[in-house]
């Protein structure tokens, strides 16, 4: 039976595990798998607020998994940055080529 401090570090170490499966799907362009990892990490960080709180001998480890979190996190931004861009740039060109079309069509048809 685990007690209450480990089930919290096993849970940071759950969401650590997460953030590290994240940042390796967002170097390898993998989007569709980060956003199910993502999901994921954020179903075990709301389960971390149900739990107590840490007592001051496990503190240390936690915050090395927190430092690893907010590594992975860090490195994930700035790899998924690029396609964001990228992906509003497609949309900003789909939204003008179809107010482009709305236009001509609005000449177009019979009135």
């Amino acid at each position: 039976m685990s007690t209450p401090h480990a089930s919290i570090l096993e849970r940071y170490q759950e969401i650590a595990d997460l953030s590290g499966q994240m940042l390796n799907k967002a170097q390898t362009q993998e989007w569709d798998e980060l956003v199910e990892l993502g999901a994921r990490y954020q179903e075990a960080v709301e389960r971390l607020k149900a739990l107590d709180p840490l007592d001051d001998d496990q503190k240390t480890a936690r915050r090395e998994l927190l430092t690893r979190i907010l590594d992975d996190d860090a490195r994930i931004r700035q790899l998924i940055a690029p396609e964001l861009e990228r992906l509003s740039h497609l949309l900003g060109t789909f939204k003008r080529q179809r107010t482009v079309l709305q236009a001509y069509y609005s000449t177009v048809r019979p009135h």
